[in-house]
C-alpha cells in the first residue's frame, strides 16, 4: 500500500490531474455561484424552465456531436506527436462535422419545438427557451471542440483556462444584470448561450493551425470507424443521462422541477471532476503499449478515486444542509434530499473512471457502452415513470442511482475479464 502511494504522489499523472482538479474546483465554484444567483433571481418556477432549456441545449450537443469529441482526443492523442500532419487533418475534419450537425439541428429543432414543448413535455411555455438552446447548441458544439483540442495535446493548463474564464464571464454577465435589474430567465439564458461561442474563438490561439491543411477528409474512414460506436453511445447515454428531468418535466410542476434541478446542479460537481480526471487519463491510456502499464496505472488512478469519492460523500451530504437554505434561500429545502441520493449516484461513476476510460482508450472498444447504455436507458425509463409518478423528484433521483450501479457493474467485470483473457 506504502509503494502504491508513493507512486501515485511521484507521478506524472498527479500533477497534470492537479492541474485539471485545480482548473475544475475553481470552475465548479464560479459555475455554482452562476446557478445560485440563477436560482435566487428566477424563482423554482422559472429556474425549473431555465433548468429545462439547459438540459435540452446539453442533450442535443451531445447527440450532435456524434463522437467527434472522443475521436479527436484518441486520434489527436496517437498522432500528434509521431504524424502532426495527421493529427491536423483530425482536427479539421472533426471541425467541420461539427458545424454541418449545427445547421441540421437548427433547422430541423426549429420546426420541431413547438411539438415538442407543447404535445411531448405538455408544458407550452417552454418553446422560446428551447429555441433559443438550439442556438446555444452552437456555441457548446464549438466549444468542445476546442477543450477536446488542447485535451489531446496534454495542454492541461489551457484547457482548464478555458473552461474557467468561460465561466467566469458567465458569473459576470449575471451579476451586470442583476445590477442593472434587468436578470430574468430569458436575458440569463442568452448569457448562458453566448459565452461557449467566446471560448471557442480563444481557444484558436492555442490549438496547432490546420485551417490550411489539405485532405482532411482522406483520415475520415478510421474517424467514424471508430467513432461510430461512441456516437451510438452518446446518442442513448445523452437521452437516458436526462431522461429524469425529462419524465420530471412531464409528470410534476415546473417548480418542483426547479427544486430537483437545485440538488442536480449540486450534485454536477462530482462530474467536472470525473471530466477533468478523465482528460488527463484518456490521453495516456490511448498512447500505453502493454497490459502491465496498464493495469499498473489503473490501480492507482482507483485508489485515487475511491479516496475522492468518500471525501466527498463525508463533506458533502451534511454540508448540503446548510449550503442549499443559505444560499439559494428556504424556498428550495426540498432539495437536500434528492441530493444526498444524487451525490451517492455520482460518488460511483467518480470511481468508475478507470474501467470506463480504460474501454475507451487502451481497448479501443466503444462498442460495448453502447449495449451498455441500452440497458441504463431501460432502467431509467422503467423505473423513472412508476417512480417519479409515485414519489416525485425522490423517485427520479432514486432512479439515477440504480443506472449509476449498473453503468459501473458491468464496465468493471468487463475489463477485469478482458485483462484474464489476454493473461492466459
Amino acid at each position: 500500500m506504502k509503494d502504491i502511494l508513493t507512486q501515485i504522489i511521484k507521478t506524472r499523472t498527479l500533477k497534470d490531474a492537479a492541474i485539471s482538479f485545480t482548473g475544475t474546483f475553481v470552475n465548479g465554484l464560479l459555475g455554482l455561484a452562476f446557478y445560485i444567483l440563477m436560482a435566487r433571481n428566477l424563482g423554482p418556477l422559472n429556474f425549473g424552465i431555465f433548468s429545462v432549456a439547459v438540459a435540452t441545449l446539453t442533450l442535443i450537443t451531445d447527440i450532435s456531436d456524434i463522437g467527434t469529441d472522443t475521436g479527436l482526443v484518441r486520434f489527436g492523442g496517437k498522432y500528434l506527436n509521431s504524424d502532426r500532419l495527421k493529427a491536423l487533418r483530425f482536427l479539421k475534419l472533426g471541425l467541420k462535422v461539427k458545424l454541418a450537425a449545427w445547421l441540421v439541428v437548427l433547422v430541423l429543432g426549429w420546426l420541431l419545438a413547438p411539438f415538442v414543448s407543447t404535445n411531448i413535455l405538455a408544458k407550452g411555455e417552454l418553446l422560446l427557451p428551447i429555441r433559443l438552446a438550439l442556438v446555444g447548441v452552437g456555441g457548446a458544439l464549438l466549444f468542445s471542440f476546442s477543450t477536446h483540442a488542447v485535451k489531446a495535446s496534454e495542454r492541461f493548463w489551457v484547457w482548464s483556462g478555458l473552461n474557467v474564464g468561460g465561466n467566469l464571464i458567465r458569473l459576470l454577465g449575471v451579476i451586470f444584470l442583476i445590477s442593472l435589474m434587468q436578470l430574468n430567465l430569458i436575458s440569463g439564458f442568452v448569457v448562458y448561450i453566448a459565452v461557449p461561442f467566446l471560448g471557442f474563438l480563444a481557444g484558436l490561439f492555442f490549438i496547432p493551425s490546420f485551417f490550411k491543411v489539405k485532405n482532411e477528409f482522406g483520415v475520415s474512414k478510421e474517424f467514424f470507424k471508430y467513432n461510430k460506436w461512441v456516437a451510438l453511445f452518446v446518442l442513448i447515454v445523452a437521452v437516458s443521462s436526462r431522461l429524469d428531468t425529462y419524465i420530471s418535466t412531464r409528470l410534476i410542476s415546473l417548480s418542483e422541477v426547479g427544486i430537483y434541478s437545485v440538488a442536480i446542479q449540486l450534485a454536477g460537481i462530482v462530474p467536472q471532476v470525473v471530466f477533468a480526471l478523465a482528460s488527463v487519463a484518456a490521453p495516456k491510456l490511448a498512447g500505453f503499449d502493454s497490459d502491465i502499464k496498464v493495469k499498473k496505472y489503473l490501480k492507482k488512478l482507483q485508489f485515487f478515486t475511491l479516496g475522492l469519492a468518500a471525501a466527498g460523500l463525508i463533506i458533502g451530504i451534511p454540508l448540503s444542509r446548510v449550503v442549499i437554505p443559505l444560499f439559494y434561500g428556504n424556498q428550495y429545502l426540498g432539495s437536500v434530499a434528492p441530493f444526498a441520493i444524487l451525490l451517492v449516484a455520482q460518488a460511483i461513476f467518480l470511481i468508475s473512471v478507470p474501467v470506463h476510460t480504460a474501454v475507451f482508450y487502451y481497448f479501443g472498444y466503444p462498442k460495448l457502452f453502447f449495449f451498455i447504455a441500452l440497458g441504463h436507458l431501460a432502467i431509467i425509463g422503467g423505473l423513472g415513470v412508476p417512480l417519479i409518478g409515485l414519489y416525485g423528484y425522490m423517485g427520479a433521483a432514486i432512479t439515477v442511482l440504480v443506472g449509476n450501479i449498473f453503468n459501473f457493474m458491468v464496465p468493471a467485470v468487463w475489463v477485469v475479464q478482458k485483462f484474464r483473457s489476454r493473461s492466459k
